[in-house]
């Protein structure tokens, strides 16, 4: 193994460990809105919440509500390209195991440490 397959090894997002990571780097963002695309539109399905870790599952919760909850990993995320919010996938455990994607729009005082 060359030193090029263990950098490409780390980044490879469907490695549990790349899940985790990237489930530890979003966890405790503040969440101003959560769409979900419904047919050609995308509708808010929540707003002001945040994004936690408990149990080795995520949970999304906005609108004193739990939105979306997944195994760690299970979970696909990715951050949009301008940083403010992240793309969520996975096997949705709060609504019997569908397989749903959401997106998180982050609020303006988001997580600092980044």
């Amino acid at each position: 193994m060359g030193l090029l397959d263990i950098f490409k090894k780390k980044s490879d997002p469907s490695s549990v460990k790349y899940r985790r990571e990237m489930a530890q780097r979003i966890c405790g963002h503040h969440i101003k809105y959560v769409t979900e695309k419904i047919g050609d539109i995308d509708e808010v399905i929540g707003r002001s919440g945040g994004l936690n870790i408990r149990n080795d599952e995520f949970i999304v919760y906005a609108s004193a509500d739990v939105l979306f909850r997944c195994n760690v990993d299970e979970l696909r995320a990715s951050e949009l390209l301008s940083k403010d919010g992240v793309v969520l996938s996975g096997p949705d455990l709060e609504h019997g195991g569908e397989e749903r994607t959401i997106i998180a729009h982050y609020s303006y005082w988001r997580k600092l440490d980044d």
